[in-house]
Parts: C-alpha cells; sequence; structure tokens
C-alpha cells in the first residue's frame, strides 16, 4: 500500500475512532497504525540527535497551545512551543526550580482542558525569556488516551499540508 493511501485510511479511522465508532478489528487496526506512524516519526525526531544526548521517548509535536500553569505563589499563562505525551516547553520570564511540582491545566484543540501534575525538568536561557521544559505526572487513562489522541490530531493536520500527502 502506498503512503499517502496509509495515511488517508488512518486518518478515516482515526476521526471514526474520535467519535467512538471503531468495531473491535478496526480499534486492533487503528492501534497499530497509530503506533506505527508513532514509531517512525519517532525515529525521524531521533536523527538530529547529538552523542550522548537521550533518545526521545515520546512523539512531539512543534505546536503553539496555552496552557496555565500553578503552584504555591504561582499561576502563569504559558504558549508552548511544542507539546507530547510526556509533557511540553514553554517560554517563562523565570524558570521554576528543576523539580518543583506545578498542576498545568492544557487547553486542547477540542474539548474540555487536561488538568495533570507536571514537573520541571529543565531549563535553556534565551533572549528574553527561559524555555522551560515539564513532564506529565501521572495521567488517568482517560485523559491520556484524550491527550495521545489530541496529538495524533495535530500531527495528522500537520503531516496532511506537507507535500506530497
Amino acid at each position: 500500500m502506498d503512503l499517502g493511501k496509509w495515511l488517508t485510511d488512518l486518518k478515516a479511522l482515526h476521526e471514526k475512532a474520535k467519535h467512538g465508532g471503531l468495531s473491535g478489528e478496526e480499534q486492533r487496526d487503528y492501534r497499530s497504525r497509530r503506533g506505527e506512524l508513532a514509531r517512525a516519526l519517532l525515529a525521524a525526531q531521533g536523527l538530529g540527535r547529538q552523542p550522548g544526548q537521550a533518545r526521545r521517548q515520546s512523539l512531539r509535536i512543534a505546536r503553539a497551545l496555552q496552557v496555565e500553569v500553578a503552584g504555591p505563589g504561582r499561576k502563569e499563562r504559558l504558549t508552548t512551543f511544542d507539546i507530547s505525551t510526556g509533557g511540553f516547553s514553554a517560554p517563562m520570564a523565570s524558570a521554576p526550580s528543576t523539580g518543583e511540582v506545578l498542576t498545568a491545566t492544557l487547553r486542547l484543540p477540542e474539548g474540555e482542558p487536561l488538568v495533570a501534575p507536571v514537573k520541571v525538568v529543565g531549563s535553556v536561557p534565551g533572549t528574553g525569556c527561559v524555555r522551560v521544559s515539564f513532564a506529565f505526572g501521572p495521567i488517568p487513562g482517560a485523559a491520556a488516551e484524550k491527550l495521545e489522541v489530541a496529538i495524533f490530531d495535530l500531527v495528522l493536520a500537520q503531516l496532511s499540508r506537507a507535500p506530497g500527502t
């Protein structure tokens, strides 16, 4: 099967899955295709890795989404640089301490916001701001699936705009 047909079929399954309309066989096919695409894109994202740099564990997509991070004495509205099922990064005026645990309220493109604990895992100073990386804490099953589906919405939309798809 050619790539264009494979992606078209995956998009159709994805739309059906979002509305709970997959049969058991379609569900298995959808999860298999989604996993296959994620592994391929994750491998491609790892091609520019520097020697000694750890491999990514989650598919990441560059996308600006609104997120509010809150904790003791802190409440800030941010816009993400990128997002994955493992976390996100966003610019901040000043970085919280590495290891600090906050609550993030992420506005997904469709549906209710996702509220989850996040941990500051790193920061990189930039011009006028600091790029702060956050890792999601435990996310309950239904919310984790919601996040994964939202990320695949973004991935499939981006692939649809790519030349030759």
